[in-house]
């Protein structure tokens, strides 16, 4: 063999150990990015288990344990039946009533605000408020109320305590449900002005119930047929309820989308609705109410499964494009995990606690639990699944809405100048200050857009998703309206008979005692519904009144019923806690 010339020589490079390239630790980890877009996700199906959990484990030990729930037990709805308020109800028709009437805009609006302390603080105080604090506050209420001839929280409040305690709790519980029918008629007015086409689907759901409160009232048919029949029906009114002649109607009572007072002006809608209330409140439970709450909350529950898959699908394979020519958009948390000091923002303490209350703990729902919840269970053990498991599903819909507002709106919103705006740019739109976000228009659309951009990712067009998301939200405020007027005529009729005479020859010569006629149930409604129409009416200060300027009276007193709201449920703790000591 020839000897190797230095032609044939193979040049060997050495090379330093520094210059090898070990694998770093960071390399077995996800990017920073495919970490936002998985924890998206994983939130989302985390809470769910976790919820899962809780029921199991904590709500169980506290119906078998504290509450000793006892399925023979004599309840008020089977001892008082009277065909009108105490009705004997299956618990999945009641569950469908005490999760929407709880519910309402609270879960949507509360979260849609907080988040601009970032969204760490507003999911923290979501997932454990709900499991330890306010799942245990609805479900005491509902337990207290049930072994008390089914009284509300506030009446019980005077024979375990004293009569004074029972004149303050109704007091606070007057004042919070009047400002629950000011307002909650403008958050409904808004919706139906900004988003029109959720007019037509939300009206065709009040002669669907009627039809199957007098079917299965008056024939005693199973449930299940109907309410596929009336979902079936709810979701062809949303696809097509835009179309031609129910075009017109939307267009005719709410205009333009985005424009307001441009159809019906807010304080006429105020008025239909608080006229619609009279009417829901005073008519037997099992006419329009069950039925009306069943069928929302089968809608609503079902909206609610579609976002979900939407966001898994968003989160696996991105988001719909936002024009032809881009491809589909990463779905990623855009807002910042903690944000201690936004422009023109309250210090967090103590108002996120106060912002979340509806998904955490709010005193509303032992209005609901001891008012008309209590008055329909028929056994016992059903109020686990009723007062622990509706409020369960409220933390889980306040944990979507965080993430639609702070992922969901990444996927593409619409600036002021129509722009299509992404990632953290559409949180600012929204967040940049306190005054940007404090508007009523300006949270529920950061969750009906966030939300709405999750079906889209599912191949849903955008028309039928902003609709879909506009009826959830109007549904959900709709039925609380109704079931708050009810409430409040029971707290009116409990107060005037405070001053109504109790002997027969007193009563008699008192028959022109006014008291007398706030204790019928008639006169108790009409009562509630004129004082909150003229709160309604009256103009934010500095605006003269008008068609288009009256129906925000509510908002003046708005700013008190988050504190009114945790008081009160610090008070339906007291009661709670006293009833079982006694």
């Amino acid at each position: 063999m020839p000897p190797l010339d230095a032609s044939m020589r193979i040049p060997i490079k050495r090379t330093s150990y520094a210059e090898v390239p070990f694998p770093k630790l960071s390399d077995y980890f996800l990017s920073p990015a495919e970490h936002s877009i998985m924890s998206t996700l994983a939130i989302a199906l985390g809470a769910f288990v976790l919820y899962l959990i809780a029921y199991h484990t904590y709500g169980k030990w506290l119906a078998r344990k504290i509450f000793k729930l006892d399925a023979n037990a004599m309840v008020p709805s089977v001892a008082l039946n009277d065909d009108k308020d105490y009705v004997p109800t299956d618990k999945g028709i009641i569950f469908g009533h005490h999760f929407t009437s709880i519910a309402g805009t609270g879960p949507i609006v509360g979260p849609a605000l907080a988040v601009i302390w970032g969204w760490v603080p507003a999911l923290l105080w979501v997932l454990f408020g709900s499991i330890l604090i306010g799942a245990v506050h609805d479900f005491g209420s509902l337990v207290v109320s049930m072994r008390n001839r089914g009284q509300t929280v506030g009446d019980i409040a005077g024979r375990i305590l004293t009569k004074r305690t029972r004149l303050l709790f109704l007091s606070i519980l007057f004042m919070a449900l009047t400002i629950v029918l000011a307002i909650f008629g403008l958050v409904i007015a808004n919706v139906f002005d900004l988003y029109p086409s959720a007019i037509f689907p939300c009206l065709v759901q009040i002669p669907i119930a009627i039809a199957i409160g007098l079917t299965l009232h008056r024939k005693g048919v199973n449930i299940l047929i109907p309410s596929i029949i009336a979902l079936a029906v709810m979701y062809v009114s949303i696809i097509f309820g835009n179309w031609g002649i129910f075009h017109a109607v939307n267009y005719t009572l709410g205009g333009e989308a985005g424009i307001l007072n441009d159809g019906l002006s807010l304080f006429a809608w105020v008025l239909v609705l608080l006229v619609y209330s009279y009417v829901a409140s005073v008519l037997p439970v099992w006419t329009l109410l069950q039925p009306r709450d069943f069928i929302n909350s089968l809608q609503l529950l079902s909206a609610l499964a579609l976002v979900v898959i939407g966001l898994a699908v968003a989160a696996i394979i991105g988001g719909a494009p936002v024009s032809a020519e881009a491809g589909r958009t990463t779905l990623e948390i855009v807002a910042p995990a903690f944000r201690w000091a936004p422009e023109g923002a309250p210090w967090i303490f103590p108002f996120l606690f106060i912002t979340i209350a509806c998904g955490a703990i709010s005193g509303f729902h032992c209005l609901v639990s001891s008012g008309t919840s209590s008055k329909q269970v028929k056994c016992e053990t059903d109020a686990q699944f009723v007062g622990y498991g509706s409020m369960l599903t409220e933390g889980f819909l306040a944990t979507l809405v965080i993430l639609a507002c702070v992922a969901g709106i990444g996927l593409g919103v619409a600036s002021g100048g129509g722009e299509i705006l992404t990632g953290s740019a559409a949180y600012e739109a929204r967040y940049a200050s306190w005054m940007t976000a404090q508007g009523l228009g300006a949270k529920i659309g950061a969750f009906i857009e966030g939300s709405a951009n999750f079906l889209q990712a599912l191949g849903l067009t955008a028309t039928f998703s902003v609709a879909l998301m506009g009826v959830f939200v109007a549904s959900f405020a709709a039925t609380t309206l109704d079931t708050a007027c009810r409430l409040q005529r029971y707290v009116v009729q409990e107060l005037a008979s405070t001053f109504v005479p109790k002997s027969e020859e007193a009563e008699q010569a008192s028959s022109l005692n006014p008291f007398v006629w706030l204790t019928n149930k008639h006169g108790a409604t009409i009562f509630a519904i004129i004082l909150a129409t003229f709160i309604a009416a009256i103009p934010l200060p500095g605006s003269p009144w008008g068609w288009d300027s009256a129906g925000k009276g509510g908002l003046i007193l708005w700013p008190l019923f988050g504190a009114t709201n945790q008081l009160l449920g610090g008070l339906a703790f007291l009661v709670i806690t006293f009833w079982m000591w006694r």
